[in-house]
């Protein structure tokens, strides 16, 4: 549900960004489309959500582009997600492009990106996609407040018909004060960078309560590699209907194959 990739003459620029900005990270991914390939491969991964996240607004029809022709290439590999950001100088018409195109979701990093989840000007990017594609957003940080869960369920009571899902287990870093705010409200989350930090039952408790037909399996790649996370999610306290789920039978629901 959760990987990014970089064309190849700037991965290793975008890769590096990534882990300064989360304090320094060792990333174990190089961010190539190819290297997410083969390392889905390794793991047993047929399919993923692929995107990446514009920095500034002149970056989303490169962007695009790139997650378009990652696609064309393996198309039963890849989930095309697009791009945004609020500082478009005609966000509904680049919206109404990418429904076009046919991406299957938008992908959204408030705390990278620089904005508040529920701000009007975001409001008003993500209005064409309600009830259209789902919107897959970074959740929380400990650091900053761009993606609390009350933005989360601002945005929710706007936009009642949005698919929203929210990564990290609705709040990375901050867990359980987002699961405790959020477990109810009309969301999926992904698993992506919460396993490395939760213990086994912890996890599966959060994941069953926002419910395991809304949870959906992810690696946030480059930032870890697909095997590893695979490990750790087998380690779960889960039972094999739920596993079945999470890995793909839930996915499944909001983005049918196609053919």
């Amino acid at each position: 549900m959760h990987v990014h990739i970089f064309p190849d003459r700037i991965a290793r620029k975008a890769v590096d960004a990534i882990g300064t900005f989360y304090e320094n990270f060792n990333m174990e991914g190089d961010g190539r489309l190819e290297t997410a390939i083969a390392a889905m491969d390794a793991a047993g991964i047929t399919r993923c959500a692929a995107h990446s996240v514009a920095t500034s607004a002149h970056q989303v029809d490169s962007i695009n582009d790139f997650v378009m022709d990652a696609w064309r290439r393996y198309p039963d590999r890849i989930v095309p997600f697009a791009a945004m950001h609020p500082d478009l100088p005609d966000a509904r018409a680049t919206a109404e492009g990418i429904l076009e195109r046919g991406f299957r979701g938008v992908k959204i990093h408030p705390e990278i990106q620089g904005f508040k989840l529920d701000d009007s000007a975001v409001m008003d990017m993500l209005a064409p996609f309600e009830g259209k594609i789902p919107v897959l957003t970074h959740c929380g940080d400990y650091r900053y407040d761009n993606s609390s869960p009350e933005r989360v369920k601002r945005v929710l009571r706007a936009f009642p018909k949005m698919t929203l899902i929210c990564a990290h287990l609705g709040g990375w870093t901050v867990w359980r004060e987002a699961w405790h705010r959020l477990a109810g409200e009309d969301i999926y989350v992904d698993t992506s960078s919460a396993l490395f930090a939760l213990k086994p039952g912890e996890a599966a408790e959060i994941i069953r309560a926002y419910g395991v037909d809304r949870a959906l399996y992810g690696t946030d790649y480059p930032m870890w590699l697909p095997g590893d996370e695979v490990a750790r999610f087998n380690r779960l306290p889960l039972a094999e209907d739920e596993r079945e789920k999470i890995l793909w039978t839930n996915h499944l629901k909001l983005f049918p194959m196609e053919g």
